[in-house]
This record gives structure tokens, C-alpha cells and sequence, in this order.
């Protein structure tokens, strides 16, 4: 867990609770969309969305999940399995 860090360029800009919601919510991500750690491309969209959506105010890790997968088209493919 923590692999968003990362991503942030700017590393104080979040405190600790809502970095550690932004990183289960990239790990989550991650998983679902079967993401492995030598796509530097398609992990990094997935943590500049979640960190986008975190800038804006949302610090839930399961609100900030959601809203990538769903964005992605994601969120569709996992209800039909």
C-alpha cells in the first residue's frame, strides 16, 4: 500500500488520512482493472484521477474507487461477473 505517493508531486499536500484513503483507492483500482506494476502509464492515470478527485474534496477511499472505476467503464464489467 502507499504506491500513490508516488505519483504526487507535491507530497505535503495531503495529510496522512487522506493520503492513506488515496492509496487504498489506488490499490484498489489497481486490482480490479488487473493493472500490473510494469504499467507505469496506465497506474499513473489512475493516480492522477484519484488524486484530481482528492484535490476537489473527496477523501473517501471507497467514493474515490468507485468514481474511477465507474469513469473508466470499469464499474459495468465488475457488476456482470
Amino acid at each position: 500500500m502507499g504506491t500513490i505517493i508516488q505519483f504526487m508531486r507535491e507530497q505535503n499536500a495531503f495529510d496522512p488520512e487522506a493520503t492513506n484513503a488515496m492509496s487504498a483507492a489506488f490499490d484498489e483500482v489497481c486490482r480490479a482493472l488487473k493493472l500490473l506494476e510494469t504499467d507505469a502509464n496506465g497506474r499513473e492515470a489512475v493516480a492522477a484521477q484519484i488524486i484530481e478527485l482528492a484535490r476537489r474534496g473527496e477523501k473517501d477511499p471507497i467514493r474515490l474507487r468507485d468514481r474511477v472505476l465507474r469513469d473508466s467503464g470499469a464499474a459495468q464489467r465488475l457488476i456482470r461477473l
